[in-house]
């Protein structure tokens, strides 16, 4: 619909002695239901070339226009807006189509690109923490966004299982005497080995020296400790990603990056040169910073290993983009990484893309756990999943865990998605967990309603049939925008564009659910029946892009 009504208006605007491109139309959906399905300001923007008072054009632009296939109505307002209203045809067609395509919303926005998406990135020897959840949610969406839209997606996560956390958590690991295959001590042993590297000197040089170890393989003891410990933490990192929906396709590690990064270092010395006894990158002819690539004592830092984790990438995948989500803290350092790629791996640079997100802080102000510990990502999601437990017992669903699990990811993930990717977000652990309105779980519980109302007009023998003559209501016109709502937020690579149209969509099914009795005996209910179906579907494959989990029963 678009499409066609960019053509039409380009050429009316043609007859009144314009010329341009369908592209350069202006179309949008009105603020307003009332103010029709789609809107032009194109009169208010070409008043100049045709000579005219804006309102002027656009009543020559209608009266050329004639008649549209699916648009009922077409009217000048304002200044000379010019308003379209869809047919009931058009309309229900939408209907139909999101009850018989189970990929109702997909497009082909990227269709035939290649497109890798890294995320996440936790360490090993190190907690998941609010950061890693945020990189998650942020990422998964933006995955599945991009997939939805036609791309193929591989999910990447880099992994720092080198470096001076690891020497740190080893350390601590054997001064407390801790398991190194306990998950569970990982975290504490880092927090150990980190408060001794500041604050004891005899610790610092120990840990210096447990660093250097971890980098060339050559203590038995430390690489065992080293192999315990790694295996333990990325295992219970995939039982996270598992909660979260997200099963990545390639893990790259700094142990693996960090060879080909000194290496393409050491191959630049024009682009690299000596500081200090350091190598280092001067980013102020970029208008950057300088930051050092290589220690003095010749250890690769996050920005050798990047440039190494690019080159690996590419010989593992031959994609058309990268992109890559960290924190917004990350920026200027990969701004620098980004400039000196662009030296040494030109092609390659040009493919790489950097999404930065906010912080999270929390609405009570209090940073810690239940036991006092800094708040971690693992331990706000069993936070979320204990009072959704609780709530879940007096809900219809089968498996009151399973539930639970689900309402505790859509409470973290719908309020670090609802709005714009670099923002920080406060976030407010009641409202997360709410049934009523701008919440995750407002949005799995519109539709569960859906999905119960399928179900009982099922075992009452209702079949659910669309009824083109039917006059459209406000639902049925959201719900004609979900493909152009995914397109749109896929084309900025903004999930929250997405999840503001989903809450819209969602409160106007509840406000018709409301208003009207469903299954009422008469010959509407059919009809009725199916825009509830359509309803389900729209919101199933909305919060699936969201990377939120769709019960069927709450």
């Amino acid at each position: 619909m678009p499409d066609l009504l960019r053509g039409a208006i380009a050429a009316a605007l043609g007859a009144a002695g314009i010329s341009i491109s369908p592209s350069d139309v202006p179309l949008e959906h009105p603020a307003e239901l009332k103010n029709g399905d789609y809107s032009t300001s194109v009169a208010l923007k070409y008043t100049k070339e045709a000579g005219m008072p804006p309102r002027t054009l656009a009543e020559k632009i209608v009266a050329a226009l004639g008649t549209i296939g699916g648009v009922a109505k077409i009217e000048v307002a304002g200044a000379g807006f010019i308003n379209f209203y869809l047919a009931p045809s058009a309309l229900a067609e939408a209907v139909e189509k999101a009850r018989a395509d189970d990929k109702w919303g997909s497009g082909a926005l990227n269709a035939r690109k290649k497109i890798m998406v890294e995320y996440t990135d936790p360490n090993p020897f190190k907690e998941f923490h609010i950061g890693h959840l945020m990189s998650n949610a942020i990422g998964e969406s933006i995955a599945r966004l991009l997939q939805f839209s036609g791309a193929e997606v591989k999910r990447a996560n880099y992994q720092g299982d080198v470096g001076p956390h690891v020497a740190k958590a080893i350390w601590g690991i054997e001064k407390l005497g801790l398991d190194a295959s306990d998950s569970s001590a990982l975290g504490k042993a880092y927090a150990a080995g980190s408060e001794a590297y500041e604050s004891d000197a005899t610790a610092k040089q120990e840990i210096d020296a447990l660093n250097a170890k971890v980098y060339d393989r050559a203590d038995a003891h430390v690489n065992e400790v080293y192999a315990a410990g790694r295996k333990a933490s990325l295992a219970h990192f995939e039982e996270l990603y598992k909660i979260l929906g997200t099963k990545f396709d390639h893990y790259f590690f700094e142990s693996e990056t960090a060879p080909r990064g000194v290496a393409l270092v050491q191959a630049h010395p024009k682009v690299f040169i000596q500081s200090d006894g350091a190598i280092v990158y001067r980013g102020e002819d970029d208008g950057l910073h300088t930051r050092v690539f290589l220690t003095s004592k010749g250890l690769p830092t996050y920005e050798t290993k990047e440039l190494g984790l690019a080159e690996l990438k590419a010989e593992t995948w031959d994609f058309d983009t990268s992109i890559t989500i960290t924190a917004h803290e990350q920026s200027d350092y990969f701004e620098v990484v980004l400039a000196a790629m662009k030296k040494v791996l030109p092609a390659l640079a040009a493919k790489i893309t950097h999404i930065s997100h906010g912080m999270m802080r929390f609405a009570d102000g209090k940073m810690s756990s239940r036991t006092g510990n800094v708040i971690t990502g693992e331990s706000l999601l069993l936070d979320l999943t204990d009072a959704a437990r609780e709530r879940a017992k007096e809900s219809r669903a089968d498996d009151v865990d399973a539930l639970a699990q689900a309402v505790a990811v859509a409470a973290v993930k719908y309020q670090i998605l609802k709005q714009a990717s670099g923002k920080d977000i406060i976030f407010d652990r009641e409202r997360a967990l709410s049934l009523e309105g701008d919440s995750g779980p407002y949005l799995q519980y519109a539709h569960a309603r859906a999905q119960q109302v399928v179900e009982k007009a099922k075992g009452q023998g209702v079949v659910a049939a669309t009824d083109a003559k039917v006059e459209p209501n406000d639902l049925v016109r959201l719900l004609h925008r979900f493909p152009e709502a995914v397109e749109y937020a896929a084309s900025h690579n903004e999930p929250h564009l997405l999840t503001n149209y989903l809450l819209a969509f969602a409160s106007a099914f509840n406000s018709w659910y409301a208003q009207v009795h469903v299954l009422d005996g008469t010959s509407e209910a059919a009809h009725k029946v199916a825009l509830a179906d359509a309803v389900r579907q729209t919101l199933k494959n909305g919060l699936w892009v969201l990377g939120i989990p769709s019960p069927e029963r709450m």
